[in-house]
């Protein structure tokens, strides 16, 4: 007799129907009496486990949402936060939304939400 490998199963279920398909998973729950349905379940558990006191969050992110009227300001503040080029900041004030600056402390990312907020951008701390 030969032996069936992994290869030879997934060819051979590539090959069903879905109803088919349908009908060999409720035949493996009852033989195996197992359920597919059950990691629904742990999934369900997740967001009661999220609604344990968090941490406080100690890094930030500024996220520019809009440059607004004064396009030309806000590239200019983002180039003085980031160092990036002038092309590289027009792009990204282009593409807004965007990440001006990952992972910083709250003192950095409110200093910078100010400048760009001068500037006429629309700002957003996450």
């Amino acid at each position: 007799m030969a032996e069936i490998t992994k290869q030879d199963v997934v060819a051979f279920i590539e090959k069903m129907t879905v109803l088919e398909l349908a009908e060999l998973v409720k035949e493996l729950e009852e033989k195996f009496g197992v359920s597919a349905a059950a990691p629904v379940a742990v999934a369900a558990a997740g967001p009661a486990a999220a609604a344990e006191p968090a941490e406080e969050q100690t890094e930030f992110d500024v996220i520019l949402k809009a440059a607004g009227a004064n396009k030309i300001n806000v590239i200019k503040v983002v180039r003085a936060l980031t160092s990036l080029g002038l092309k590289e900041a027009k792009d990204l004030v282009d593409g807004a939304p965007g990440t001006v600056k990952a992972g910083i402390s709250k003192a950095e990312a409110e200093d910078a939400k100010k400048q760009l907020v001068e500037a006429g951008a629309e700002v957003e701390i996450k």
